[in-house]
């Protein structure tokens, strides 16, 4: 399996978010024998990224050793979502870990999720980076 470059993940995120007010982050899970998407909400509270002012952050879960994925919104970006972004968007990073591109995939995830939430969420002057914009790895 092809290790996961964080570097250039954290580098899409600080791209993504300099256009929106947004937050973004990416959770590798070691593991995952539960529905991802069951994972991915305990991992979002437990990050506490519901705390974020205009509720409007992303959490997208990985877990290239299980072959599952997830993508979650708070409930700012839930409202604004067109039907199936969430599908499509999951599909095309399952797409290319499928392919062992799993740097490349959480990327492009990245990059899908600030441009859609800089439509409703654009950068503000002053706007402070709630949430830090490393990978988490999974203990």
């Amino acid at each position: 399996m092809n290790s996961v470059d964080s570097s250039k993940i954290v580098d899409a995120i600080r791209n993504a978010e300099l256009l929106t007010s947004g937050e973004i982050r990416v959770y590798i899970a070691k593991h995952c024998k539960e529905d991802p998407l069951e994972k991915a909400s305990r991992v979002f509270q437990k990050l506490k990224m519901q705390n974020t002012a205009l509720r409007n952050a992303v959490l997208i879960l990985v877990c290239p050793t299980d072959h599952k994925a997830a993508i979650l919104g708070d409930k700012g970006i839930n409202d604004i979502i067109d039907d199936g972004f969430w599908d499509n968007t999951l599909n095309e990073l399952i797409a290319y870990c499928s392919k062992d591109l799993i740097t490349e995939g959480i990327c492009k995830a990245v990059e899908k999720v600030g441009y859609l939430v800089k439509q409703k969420y654009p950068y503000q002057e002053g706007d402070i980076n709630e949430l830090d914009n490393e990978v988490i790895l999974e203990d």
